[in-house]
């Protein structure tokens, strides 16, 4: 509103638009853009690298190597007890460029594959990485060793999942979200987490950013957190720096990108 009737269009640096009000930008006729697919293979790297990092407490080693107030007395059998993530069933939340790219990693290191989607996706995607789908998320949860979220942030999954699904996991599952931190109830993680309902986290996102620094989770030794970083590289900046000026350059030119357009309805599109 403070903007007045020049504002044409809103280019977002990034895939997610949680933070911007699309109802009024439709509404006012304002064309809002993202970049899709530029941070799709850098956080599905970044959601392999938690799902290998929670179950074997790597974060946990390092911590206790790098306190000089802790003495490691050398290997043993049972020090740092983990689990192996071979043949373990891996659950996707949101099977689309970034589901379907972790799961692709996850077979190769021997997950069943297993998802739930809004819509089921193509016959071909799901032969070629063995998925199952699930059409009841609570079903899912209930028979996943590891949980991914890669769903978007919308207002129908905000808390997404919430105690009463976190209660549904078994003992010894592990989360892992590089999606938003406002798709998981931190209180509800944290009680679960705390009580031993489920084993393990890795966050790469948090509802709050930067966190609190009374934040209970940053406390926690069964949780691994990064700050924000899965689609932080290089290539992928410049990437999305590219994709972000030819957005701009498109929709001054009248030629938009439909398939970077959020609000395709400001142009017609269905």
């Amino acid at each position: 509103a403070q903007a007045g009737p020049q504002l044409r269009l809103i280019a977002n640096f990034g895939n997610g638009v949680d933070n911007v009000d699309l109802d009024t930008a439709r509404n006012r006729g304002i064309t809002v853009t993202n970049t899709p697919g530029v941070l799709t293979e850098d956080t599905a790297d970044m959601t392999m690298a938690l799902i290998l990092a929670v179950p074997r407490r790597l974060a946990e080693g390092t911590a206790m190597l790098k306190d000089t107030r802790k003495t490691w007395n050398g290997w043993s059998p049972t020090w740092m007890l983990g689990h192996r993530i071979f043949g373990k069933r891996l659950g996707i939340i949101g099977m689309g460029r970034i589901g379907q790219a972790v799961a692709r990693r996850a077979k190769a290191f021997g997950l069943q594959i297993h998802y739930h989607n809004r819509r089921r996706v193509a016959e071909e995607i799901e032969q070629e990485l063995e998925a199952t789908y699930w059409d009841s998320l609570d079903q899912m949860l209930a028979r996943m060793d590891i949980v991914s979220v890669n769903c978007p942030h919308t207002p129908a999954t905000y808390h997404l999942l919430s105690a009463r699904r976190l209660k549904l996991l078994k003992p010894t599952a592990y989360i892992v979200n590089t999606a938003r931190g406002g798709i998981v109830s931190e209180a509800a993680l944290h009680t679960a987490l705390t009580s031993g309902r489920i084993a393990g986290a890795g966050l790469d996102v948090m509802e709050l950013e930067p966190p609190d620094a009374q934040n209970p989770l940053l406390k926690l030794p069964n949780i691994v957190l990064a700050p924000h970083m899965a689609g932080v590289t290089r290539e992928s900046l410049d990437r999305m720096g590219l994709a972000l000026v030819n957005n701009i350059m498109s929709v001054l030119d009248g030629k938009p990108n439909i398939d970077n357009v959020v609000n395709k309805e400001v142009y017609g599109h269905k």
